[in-house]
């Protein structure tokens, strides 16, 4: 596995945040000019149940290596919103570990509008992981852990 370290290209955190929720709070961060790792991209939505589970994988497979989402959940302009996005979530984690993939790159968290020390805590944490655990490129290239089989 390479080291994150020894090369130039740290890896990508995608963070999907909600435009009312987690994006207002990465605003607040940027209005405070607080520093957060710079291999983070942040992508405003207005409700995370709109993606389906495929949309991580393909992700994953395309070079992101996490994915934070970034919401309230009370702030989802979608009834059942915050409900189908952790049912979303869930349906995910077995298609990861299915394709190899380390479930602890997606990670689903609650951001708000002033929430700036939790959203730089949750970026740090996911970019130390990232340094300990290596390229998801790496992981997809090894396929999943073998399946052991009591007797």
């Amino acid at each position: 596995m390479e080291n994150c370290a020894e090369t130039k290209e740290k890896p990508k955190i995608l963070i999907l945040a909600t435009v009312s929720g987690g994006y207002a709070g990465a605003d607040s961060v940027g209005q405070l000019h607080s520093d957060y790792p710079i291999n983070t991209y942040i992508l405003p939505v207005k409700c995370p149940s709109m993606f389906s589970s495929d949309f991580y994988i393909r992700a994953f497979k395309r070079g992101i290596d996490a994915i934070l989402i970034m919401y309230s959940g009370t702030d989802c302009p979608y009834k059942g919103g915050p409900e189908q996005t952790a049912k979303m979530i869930n349906e995910t984690y077995p298609a990861m570990k299915e394709n190899g993939i380390d479930t602890r790159r997606l990670k689903l968290t609650a951001i708000c509008t002033v929430c700036t020390k939790p959203f730089i805590k949750e970026v740090n944490q996911m970019d130390q992981l990232l340094e300990s655990i290596g390229y998801v490129k790496d992981e997809i290239e090894a396929g999943p852990a073998p399946q052991t089989v009591a007797a």
